[in-house]
């Protein structure tokens, strides 16, 4: 819809005035070795088992999975090269998922990741999506805390994850 170009970007494209450091860009299938080496970098540090055959599997084409789906995967990064990710995949017309949401620990805490949730949201709206959903870990309590902050509400019977433990929906209307 009209709403759909809210969040086009050119490469390289600076985020808000309080992140300018950081550069968002698309994700390409290019960037599925630094995209798996983040991710499983995270996972590791909260004591979870990454699983590139599996579930992380999206992780080595993202254009495929999530473009070529209608939905979205973006990546920042800094001086020192990729360092957060997150992506917005549908399920059906009316809902969508928030997936691979991860920052590198330098630069956690700096509100970042609130960022990227508020735009996976505004592009989730957009896209004409009613319903956001995402799974989670329960060792991941800063995240946790920024979906329930938001107002995510917990999904019962919603985790279809190997590692994730919890499951989560905001109503986007």
């Amino acid at each position: 819809g009209a709403g759909s170009e809210v969040f086009a970007m050119r490469a390289g494209e600076p985020l808000m005035e309080r992140f300018k450091h950081f550069h968002l860009r698309p994700g390409t299938a290019a960037d599925g070795p630094a995209i798996e080496t983040l991710v499983h970098t995270v996972l590791r540090e909260y004591g979870l088992k990454p699983d590139p055959n599996g579930v992380d599997a999206d992780l080595r084409d993202v254009e495929g999975m999530y473009g070529a789906q209608g939905g979205d995967f973006v990546l920042v990064e800094d001086e020192t090269g990729l360092v957060g990710s997150a992506g917005l995949l549908p399920i059906d017309g009316t809902t969508a998922e928030l997936r691979k949401m991860y920052l590198a620990k330098s630069v956690r805490g700096q509100g970042l990741g609130r960022y990227l949730m508020e735009r996976t949201i505004t592009l989730a709206k957009a896209r004409g999506f009613r319903r956001l959903e995402l799974e989670t870990a329960s060792e991941l309590t800063e995240a946790i805390a920024l979906y329930q902050g938001r107002g995510f509400q917990p999904l019962c019977g919603g985790v279809h994850t190997c590692r994730c433990d919890l499951a989560f929906f905001l109503e986007l209307s």
